[in-house]
């Protein structure tokens, strides 16, 4: 048997794929105990792993890239699958561990698996330990005054400010001891995780470079250009304005406080920097209500909105899924979606609030199409921002507030750049027509090789009766 001095620390990875500012991984070296690092692969349907396809696949090329950086500090990752605490119970047995680590997961599907494991190690006299740093707050201790969760996001801006600066980021262990004895690990080629025919996932190399590396410089770009002018670019879908960070914190290879900490010190105008701090704010915000309404991408919030009338058909679901609305910034951003796994910030409120008031489709429908085909697909922040969409959620945006995709497109992408990037059948358009193509007179359809109907569709709805639909809808539920 191992003695105690000696006995490997296992370092269980989740969605926490990094070796820097990560917790538990230091803790471990701290110990200066051999270092067994853990990815267990559990079954799918407890909405622990990646939430969708295209998740997957970014997983897959995550997992290789953490293995790489593990290898280079002195141990292998090891790949399980199966019950987390079947295979807990069996590498200890293999290596005579005697620690756990692991960053604490919030999210109710993972406090559902890690409370009743980390009882059962604990009896069996392991120690287990488990950390802070997936959020920049404690969802179990930031309350309201009345010792109540936070509803509305404003006070809880104003709480997590009064909390101080997050923690210092730790950097990653100059170097962990290798295992004496290895356990096996399965092949992550042999997990499937990436699609083959056909592989859907070709382009999203356009845009994506998963791991900690590409994290840390999408973070060094943005801080050192973007941010400058964050507060106002960031609505215009076809401007590199953003941080593109959302996917690196989906899958952890990036902490919530480097980023806060990158943003400090700079130049940029202090608006723009508070901006994208409330950005991040509001990620925190989403991950509170989750934690307390467990059950937020299944039932509404606000429970006033669970007589609602949907009334959208299948039909009508499966063209806005492919981008063919006849609306040219909705389809745009379900294009993008398919084609990079990712649409932009305000393009997704347009897409969202087009399917849920334009069509009268529930919003659980597209939540659950958006988990499937984002590559940042996050169990806290899909339904929260669906839900705030569709009025039905915290601190909402009301019903009433239906985007007309014809402005909302001719004030964000107002020479159709981003519209021409995702729709090449209306490449050739006039900017004048880009984004009514339907109200083009037949001499500039024609100049521009458009045929409605057949080249690009004629809407799937008309924008002024839709509208009228949903308020009469919206009326009728208040009156209830």
């Amino acid at each position: 048997m191992t003695g105690k001095d000696d006995a490997p620390v296992i370092v269980w990875f989740r969605k926490d794929l990094r070796a820097d500012d990560n917790a538990a991984l230091s803790a471990a070296a701290e110990m200066g105990r051999p270092v067994i690092a853990l990815y267990i692969r559990e079954p799918a349907e407890l909405g622990t792993g990646p939430l969708g396809a295209a998740q997957a696949w970014w997983v897959h090329h995550a997992l290789a890239s953490l293995a790489a950086t593990l290898e280079e500090l002195g141990t292998p990752l090891v790949l399980r699958s199966g019950d987390a605490h079947a295979v807990l119970d069996h590498v200890i047995e293999e290596t005579g561990a005697d620690t756990v680590h692991w960053n604490r997961r919030h999210d109710p599907a993972g406090i559902a698996v890690d409370t009743p494991i980390k009882a059962a190690l604990k009896v069996r006299g392991l120690a287990v330990r488990s950390f802070a740093g997936q959020l920049l707050h404690d969802p179990t201790r930031l309350m309201t005054g009345e010792k109540k969760p936070y509803r509305v996001y404003t006070p809880f801006w104003k709480a997590l400010e009064r909390e101080g600066e997050p923690h210092e980021p730790v950097d990653a262990p100059e170097r962990l001891h290798t295992p004496k004895r290895l356990p096996q690990s399965e092949a992550l080629d042999d997990w499937a995780l990436l699609p083959a025919k056909p592989d859907w996932a070709a382009a999203f190399g356009e845009v994506w470079t998963p791991g900690e590396k590409a994290a840390r410089e999408r973070l060094d770009t943005f801080v050192n250009g973007p941010i400058e002018d964050y507060k106002t670019d960031r609505d215009r879908p076809a401007i590199d304005a953003t941080s593109l960070l959302s996917p690196h914190l989906a899958s952890g290879e990036i902490s919530p406080a480097r980023i806060w900490h990158a943003t400090r010190g700079l130049e940029a105008p202090r608006e723009d920097v508070i901006h994208f701090r409330k950005e991040l704010a509001w990620r925190e915000f989403c991950h509170h209500l989750h934690f307390h309404f467990p059950a937020l991408a299944e039932r509404n919030w606000n429970d006033r909105f669970d007589d609602f009338p949907w009334e959208g058909s299948d039909r009508d679901f499966d063209l806005w899924t492919k981008g063919m609305t006849g609306y040219p910034i909705v389809d745009a951003g379900m294009r993008q979606l398919w084609r990079h796994g990712w649409v932009h910030n305000r393009v997704r409120m347009i897409t969202a609030s087009f399917l849920i008031k334009h069509l009268m489709i529930d919003w659980r429908r597209g939540e659950k199409w958006f988990r499937d085909t984002l590559v940042d697909a996050d169990a806290a922040s899909n339904p929260a921002n669906w839900q705030w969409v569709a009025g039905s959620g915290a601190d909402a945006s009301p019903f009433f507030r239906i985007f007309n995709p014809i402005l909302q497109g001719e004030k964000f992408d107002p020479d159709g750049t981003y519209v021409r990037t995702f729709v090449p059948e209306l490449r050739k358009l006039d900017s004048a027509w880009i984004h009514k193509p339907f109200d083009a007179p037949e001499s500039a359809l024609a100049e521009a090789g458009v045929e409605l109907g057949r080249t690009y569709p004629k809407p799937i709805v008309d924008h002024a009766s839709a509208r009228q639909r949903a308020l009469a809808a919206y009326k009728a539920l208040k009156s209830d």
